[in-house]
């Protein structure tokens, strides 16, 4: 296999995993995600990279933008998580604007906890569903 097929298999292969996830699984792919695109940005920035270092934190204020429009009105925690998801967006777009590997690193240590949360809440949510359906 060349490498070309190689990355299209790859490419074929993330596609799948994105379609057939379940709704909890998404969101824990896009905070794993945020944390790559986070830690990759900050290591541009401590090396000087500002073009990989600008990539890597659009798309992370892209994740941070899909995670919004993803809370449900419904959902009484949704309030507090809207404002948190905007002041990272601030912190973010100032980190990359400013250059500065500092508001960088305080934007990872805001998600880390977070995206553990949501890892968390997803094991016990698949943990209940697979308890219900052995029942």
């Amino acid at each position: 296999m060349n490498a070309t097929a190689a990355l299209r298999a790859q490419q074929r292969y993330r596609d799948d995993a994105v379609l057939s996830a379940t709704p909890e699984r998404l969101v824990t792919m896009l905070y794993d995600r945020l944390m790559l695109d986070i830690e990759r940005g900050e290591a541009a920035q401590r090396s000087g990279d500002w073009t990989e270092a600008n990539t890597q934190l659009q798309h992370a204020q892209a994740i941070v933008a899909e995670l919004t429009s993803s809370l449900s009105n419904d959902w009484t925690g949704s309030t507090g998580l809207r404002a948190l998801y905007a002041f990272l967006t601030q912190t973010l777009i100032s980190a990359n604007v400013g250059r500065d590997p500092e508001r960088t690193r305080s934007c990872h240590e805001l998600v880390a906890p977070l995206r553990q949360a949501w890892h968390e809440a997803a094991g016990t949510l698949v943990g209940a569903v697979s308890g219900a359906s052995a029942s």
